[in-house]
């Protein structure tokens, strides 16, 4: 596993990282189905043997269920050394289909517990979700507690999961962020169109990729037939989309694949990973093969420059390029 600088933190983290919004488990139209903890557990045990330092999740995945598991397998690992384990959490979300909050005092609770289930004193990265730039712009307040959480020593650090690459880019040169997270895969490109990472690394902020496999698609495993499971949000799609999205890895990068030798998500891992504005990627992960697969591609390190402007090239003269996926919305909490 190859590490990287997670910009102005100063944490070293693995490339690859591990998205936990998978194993939170069943969530009405906001989830990938029902998991199984012990196989859930084996997945992040397994990343961390093969490497992986990085662990991105949230309150609301799973309720706090991937936060849990977490804190399970990693509460007595503290940052700091060469085993360390570094932990990014989000807060102003608390639950999918429900409303956010960005109120200072449900900030100081989220975090409260979500230090609780990682059964951590301090959290290396707390992350607004989603905030609405206006919202940042209208209160500063809000920053100032993330301020206030890190003189604490509650956090090490704070950065903003944006909506958009757009929003991204805004908040970095607005409220000067650590951390920003942000959609960069081979089907959205935004990052790249807009100056997000050239901008990123120019002003020495870190950039989480994540949707690394757009949802599964560019894992080159799913298939205009492929039924998802009850509680799964890509049930939520259309079908054409469905059937546009599938073909995606292997329009983009099926010959290179072949030509190397490597899985389709291994190639999309390497496309994002082939820019020095990314820090690390988040791809989402079941199990211990899907984290064998995805760990193996940091050993392959970036592209070559004529595959990653092949690609460039594809994307520029391809629909994605104007119509970047997006997650269907949530439906209301009931």
């Amino acid at each position: 596993m190859r590490n990287r600088i997670l910009g102005r933190t100063g944490f070293e983290v693995s490339e690859i990282g591990f998205g936990t919004w998978g194993i939170g488990g069943f969530v009405a139209g906001a989830s990938y189905g029902a998991t199984d903890d012990g196989v859930s557990c084996a997945a992040l045990r397994r990343a961390f043997d093969q490497g992986v330092t990085f662990f991105d999740t949230a309150d609301s995945y799973g309720d706090g269920r991937a936060e849990r598991l977490l804190g399970a397998c990693f509460g007595a690992r503290v940052s700091g050394g060469p085993a360390s384990v570094v932990i990014a959490t989000k807060a102003g979300h608390p639950q999918f289909g429900g409303p956010q909050d960005f109120e200072p005092a449900h900030l100081v609770l989220s975090l409260e517990g979500s230090l609780r289930r990682l059964e951590r004193e301090r959290v290396e990265l707390l992350q607004l979700h989603n905030p609405p730039m206006d919202l940042l712009r209208e209160r500063p307040e809000i920053l100032g507690t993330l301020e206030d959480l890190t003189r604490a020593g509650k956090i090490a650090a704070w950065g903003l999961s944006m909506k958009t690459p757009a929003e991204a880019a805004d908040a970095i040169r607005e409220f000067s962020p650590a951390c920003v997270q942000a959609n960069f895969n081979l089907a959205d490109q935004r990052a790249l169109d807009i100056g997000l990472l050239d901008l990123a690394a120019s002003t020495g902020t870190a950039v989480i990729a994540r949707t690394p496999l757009a949802f599964g698609f560019l894992s080159g495993r799913l298939s205009a037939e492929t039924e998802f499971p009850e509680g799964d949000h890509r049930r939520n799609w259309s079908k054409e989309r469905i059937a546009q999205w599938a073909k995606a890895s292997r329009d983009f990068a099926g010959d290179i694949a072949a030509r190397d030798g490597q899985s389709l998500a291994q190639i999309a891992l390497r496309f994002c990973l082939s820019h020095p504005g990314v820090s690390t990627t988040i791809p989402g992960m079941l199990t211990p093969a899907e984290v064998d697969e995805n760990a193996a591609a940091a050993d392959f390190g970036p592209l070559s420059a004529a595959d990653f402007a092949q690609i460039r090239a594809f994307y520029a003269g391809s629909a994605f390029a104007s119509a970047p996926v997006s997650t269907p919305k949530t439906p209301p909490r009931a």
